[in-house]
């Protein structure tokens, strides 16, 4: 069985609240095995049958939405998937981990929405942005919560859903993993 980690989107923010008890609870009794939860902010580590991260993904926002009533989205990453996560972000190392994300996407962005997404942002602040394969990698510099780069920004812009997680994030789940 292969190691994954599902990290959710729109979990224990705004009214989504979830005990991940309860969470770890369901997702077991799906035939998932080793479950555990790693912060209370949407990361769960299971073993799965090695499958499409897509499927994986499809399986556990339906879950969600039956068991618990709202909607999500969860990028699904096995290990060395977590580990390009945070090797493969250029503001690695360049900037504080808990400052420097990747963004997890739905599904890959259009390189031409994301530089018009780049583009509208100039002039707002000093974050800088890059593009990945299937996420994007932002240093909030001055910090997250008070930055104009938000992912309802985010998301409307390249019409994705986002979620997000700082390398120090990534780096533990990682460590956890292998």
């Amino acid at each position: 069985m292969r190691r994954y980690c599902a990290f959710f989107a729109s979990m224990n923010v705004g009214g989504n609240r979830l005990k991940m008890t309860d969470l770890r609870d369901v997702l077991e009794r799906e035939d998932l095995e080793d479950v555990e939860t790693v912060v209370a902010s949407g990361n769960v580590l299971f073993s799965f049958d090695e499958r499409p991260s897509d499927g994986l993904s499809e399986m556990l926002a339906f879950i969600v939405k039956d068991r618990f009533g709202f909607a999500t989205f969860a990028a699904v990453r096995n290990a060395d998937e977590v580990r390009a996560a945070f090797e493969g972000n250029p503001f690695h190392g360049a900037g504080e981990d808990k400052f420097v994300h990747t963004l997890f996407l739905d599904a890959p962005a259009d390189p031409a929405m994301f530089d018009a997404m780049v583009a509208a942002y100039e002039g707002r602040g000093p974050e800088r942005i890059a593009l990945g394969d299937d996420c994007i990698y932002v240093d909030y510099v001055d910090g997250v919560g008070s930055s104009k780069l938000t992912n309802a920004f985010i998301e409307r812009r390249l019409e994705r859903q986002v979620t997000a997680r700082n390398m120090a994030s990534l780096k533990r789940i990682h460590e956890k993993m292998v």
